[in-house]
């Protein structure tokens, strides 16, 4: 059953899947999607048409600028905010106010199952492969391989981690091992797969 607190603010042009929770004084503007499931914290905000998977939870006060795309179990901590404008300026050259004619927004692309890090910042656009981490506080200016735990201001790649979200463990040559879960990577060019997984799932 779908919840949102009284002192919340959901337009009446989003569109919310079910079992979705929405918390105090958060706000979901005109034609944002919430997946099935997927729950919102005190004072988040979703910008207008957000796209948010199934199962995704925003924490306290993450802030999602449009045109944001979140895939399905996407975690974003507190206060973390995904940028849309790559060069913001108040006003114009001539000292106009800037309007919504004056600037393109651009998104950024969070993968399926990928966590960022409570205060950290994606520099739109940028994407975060899935299952990947950034770490708190870090600052994301370029794109993440699946997989990558990345962390500081440029965030910078430091290790791989599973699905767990728990860093992997060398195994041999190129083979990686979770040592929560027992799954097994194998990397190859710098990339990281999971065994048995197919290219329809990536």
């Amino acid at each position: 059953m779908t919840r949102i607190a009284p002192t919340a603010d959901v337009d009446e042009r989003a569109r919310l899947g079910a079992d979705v929770v929405i918390w105090h004084l958060a706000q979901v503007r005109e034609d944002a999607q919430i997946g099935d499931g997927s729950s919102l914290g005190r004072g988040a905000y979703v910008g207008p048409g957000v796209r948010l998977g199934a199962h995704c939870k925003l924490q306290n006060h993450a802030l999602v600028y449009e045109p944001a795309v979140l895939e399905d179990g996407v975690f974003v901590g507190p206060a973390a905010v995904l940028t849309n404008d790559e060069f913001p300026r108040a006003v114009n050259p001539d000292g106009s106010p800037k309007s919504a004619h004056d600037w393109e927004p651009v998104g950024v692309t969070l993968r399926e199952g990928c966590a960022v890090g409570a205060r950290a910042v994606c520099v739109a656009p940028v994407t975060v492969g899935r299952w990947a981490t950034v770490a708190a506080g870090s600052v994301v200016t370029r794109d993440v391989p699946d997989f990558a735990l990345v962390a500081g201001a440029p965030a910078r790649f430091l290790k791989w981690v599973g699905r767990a979200g728990v860093p992997l463990v060398a195994d041999g040559e190129g083979a990686w091992r979770c040592p929560r879960t027992g799954e097994t990577y194998t990397e190859s060019g710098g990339v990281l797969s999971r065994d048995g997984e197919d290219d329809a799932e990536r």
